[in-house]
C-alpha cells in the first residue's frame, strides 16, 4: 500500500474524504452532528427529533428525514479540523436505500463504522461493510452508546472479528459501561479521557499519563475499576494485534474507539484518528487508466444528483468528487458524455442543506454543481481528456409497482417528476413498450413512501402505487440482431429505462431462464455500469 509516488501538494495531502456507515439507530446522525460541532461548523448540536426548526439536525434536510429521524439521502459536508480538511459524506442508514449508499462509497477514501455497544454488529452494518470490503476501503470503528448498558468489550471485538472477518485493534479501552461509564483510556496516546455527564456538548477532560502504572490514575478512577482496567488492557495487548497503519490502509484491520456520541465522548479521539492515520485522496479508477490525485489537470465524477434541495428554486445539484487537480471557480471543464464545454460558475461546498460558493477545491473535495439536468450520475468532468470513471453501479430493482396520478390532468407533470427522480438515482423508472403509464422499481419498500411523499411535496401531485404483474427487471445487451429478435417476440415484457436502454421485465425466474435458452447471443444483467 505504501507507494513510491512523489508527495501530493500540501492542500491535497491534508484532505480526508470519508463516509459514516451504520445500522439505523446506532447513532450515526448524532456522531455527524458532533463532528460538525468540533469542527466549528455548528454552534449547538441538535437532536434528530428536537423541537423547533433551529435545532433540526443539519444533515437531514428532507421533510421525511426530519419527521422520522432517519437519513434517507446522502449529504456531503466539508469542514476544517486542526490541520485537516474533512469531507464527510453522510449515508442513508436505512437498508431500503442501499443503492444510494453504495454509490456514495465510490466517492470516499475511508469509512467510519458505527456500532451500538449493546447490539453489536447488526444486519445493515454487515451489508454496508461488504460494500466497503469490495472497494478495500480502510475502516475505523466507533462503538457508541457506552453510557448505556453495553456488552463486554472483548465480546464486542470478537463479534466484529468473526462476523466481518477483519482484525480489530483497540485504539481506546472503555472504563465501565452504563451508569458506571467514566470514560476511556486512550491506548494510542497514553491518555485518560474522562466523560462530563453534566454538559453533553463539552469535550472530555484529557489527562496525559505515563502509562497504566502512573499513580495519578488512582486519583480519577475508583480502585475496583482501575484494577479491572489494568487487567483487561494487559489481556487485550496479549490477545489482540497492535495497530498497523499498512494493514489498516489495506482494509485488513480496523482500529476501534469506545464512546458516547450524544455525550460528545470519544468523538475528538476518533477525529484525530482519521486525521492522523486516515488515507489522503486515493487514485480513482477510469476505464482508460487510474487517475492520481496529484495530477495537475482537474478531473471529477458525479456520484449523486439531488433534486429540489431548495424546493423554492426547483434546482438540481450534482455532487462531484474531484479526482485530481486544483479546481477554481469559473473554470471551463469538458462534460465527457456530451463532449461539450461547461463553465462551472457557481460551484458550492456543503454544510448539509446550507451551501456556500466555492472559490477553489482540490482533489478529494466534494463540490456541488447546480444544473438543469445536464449532469447525471456517472458523468465525468475533465480538462479535455475523454475519461470514463468506473465502479458506479446501478442495481436491478427488487420491487416493481405501477404509478398513477390521482388527477389524470397531471399525468404529464408526473412524467417530468419521475424523470427527475430517475436521474437522481432515487428510483428506476421504466416505460413499457405496450400500454401507457410508468413502472417504478426500487430496492426497498420504504422508497415508494419517500417517492410519494416527495412528489406530493415538491410537485403537488398526489399519486398512488398499484401492484404490477412484474417482479423484477434486467438490462438487455448482446448482439444486435439477437436483441432485436428478442424484443420483437416479447414486446409485452419490454420497457426502456430513463437512459433509453432496453429492459426485460420479468414475472418469474423462469422468464429469465427462457430468454437465455432461446436467445443465447443476448445477455440479461442485474447491474448496469453508470458511465459517461
Amino acid at each position: 500500500m505504501l507507494d513510491q509516488t512523489p508527495p501530493p501538494p500540501a492542500e491535497i495531502a491534508r484532505r480526508r474524504t470519508f463516509a459514516i456507515i451504520a445500522h439505523p439507530d446506532a447513532g450515526k446522525t448524532t456522531l455527524t452532528e458532533k463532528f460538525l460541532l468540533f469542527g466549528g461548523a455548528i454552534q449547538m448540536a441538535g437532536q434528530v427529533r428536537a423541537k423547533g426548526e433551529a435545532r433540526r439536525t443539519r444533515s437531514d434536510f428532507l421533510k421525511m428525514e426530519q419527521d422520522r429521524g432517519i437519513s434517507v439521502s446522502a449529504s456531503a459536508m466539508s469542514f476544517e479540523y486542526r490541520d485537516y480538511r474533512f469531507n464527510l459524506v453522510d449515508t442513508p442508514g436505512h437498508s431500503d436505500f442501499s443503492e444510494d449508499t453504495y454509490r456514495t462509497l465510490t466517492a470516499v477514501d475511508a469509512a467510519i463504522m458505527v456500532i451500538d455497544g449493546a447490539k453489536g454488529v447488526e444486519s445493515q452494518t454487515r451489508k454496508l461493510f461488504e460494500v466497503c470490503r469490495l472497494r478495500d476501503l480502510p475502516i475505523l470503528t466507533f462503538c457508541n452508546k457506552m453510557d448505556r448498558e453495553a456488552r463486554d468489550t472483548f465480546e464486542i471485538i470478537d463479534e466484529i472479528q468473526e462476523n466481518l472477518a477483519i482484525d480489530v485493534t483497540p485504539a481506546s479501552w472503555p472504563i465501565g459501561s452504563g451508569r458506571d461509564f467514566l470514560g476511556a483510556y486512550d491506548l494510542l496516546n497514553d491518555r485518560l479521557e474522562l466523560m462530563d455527564r453534566a454538559d453533553r456538548n463539552r469535550v472530555a477532560e484529557s489527562i496525559r499519563l505515563d502509562g497504566l502504572d502512573d499513580p495519578r490514575l488512582a486519583e480519577h478512577v475508583p480502585a475496583a475499576q482501575l484494577a479491572q482496567l489494568r487487567e483487561e488492557i494487559a489481556m487485550a495487548r496479549e490477545l489482540l494485534p497492535a495497530f498497523d497503519r499498512g494493514a489498516f490502509l489495506a482494509g485488513a484491520m480496523t482500529p476501534i474507539w469506545f464512546g458516547s456520541a450524544i455525550n460528545s465522548f470519544g468523538v475528538k479521539e476518533l477525529m484525530e484518528g482519521i486525521g492522523e492515520y486516515g488515507p489522503r485522496p486515493q487514485p480513482q479508477k477510469a476505464a482508460e487508466r487510474a487517475v492520481g490525485a496529484d495530477e495537475p489537470r482537474v478531473t471529477g465524477f458525479v456520484f449523486k444528483v439531488q433534486a429540489n434541495m431548495d424546493p423554492k428554486h426547483r434546482d438540481r445539484v450534482a455532487f462531484v468528487r474531484l479526482a485530481s487537480g486544483h479546481f477554481t471557480r469559473g473554470m471551463k471543464l469538458t462534460h465527457v458524455r456530451s463532449k461539450k464545454p461547461m463553465a462551472v460558475t457557481n460551484p458550492v461546498l456543503f454544510l448539509a442543506a446550507d451551501r456556500e460558493l466555492a472559490d477553489e477545491a482540490w482533489a478529494g473535495d466534494i463540490i456541488g454543481i447546480p444544473n438543469h439536468g445536464q449532469l447525471r450520475i456517472g458523468d465525468a468532468l475533465t480538462e479535455g481528456e475523454a475519461l470514463r470513471f468506473t465502479g458506479i453501479p446501478s442495481f436491478a430493482p427488487e420491487l416493481l409497482q405501477t404509478i398513477r396520478a390521482t388527477d389524470p390532468m397531471k399525468a404529464k407533470h408526473l412524467e417530468k417528476a419521475l424523470t427527475q427522480f430517475a436521474e437522481e438515482g432515487a428510483a428506476k423508472v421504466f416505460k413499457p413498450m405496450i400500454g401507457s403509464g410508468f413502472i417504478v422499481g426500487v430496492v426497498g419498500a420504504l422508497q415508494f413512501e419517500v417517492l410519494a411523499s416527495r412528489i406530493q411535496q415538491e410537485y403537488q401531485i398526489p399519486v398512488r402505487f398499484e401492484s404490477s404483474q412484474f417482479s423484477s427487471a434486467r438490462w438487455i445487451s448482446g448482439e444486435k440482431p439477437e436483441v432485436e429478435k428478442l424484443v420483437n417476440a416479447n414486446r409485452q415484457h419490454i420497457a426502456t429505462d430513463s437512459d433509453g436502454d432496453l429492459v426485460f421485465l420479468t414475472r418469474l425466474q423462469w422468464d429469465i431462464d427462457r430468454v437465455l435458452r432461446d436467445y443465447p447471443a443476448a445477455r440479461l444483467t442485474a447491474t448496469k455500469e453508470m458511465m459517461a
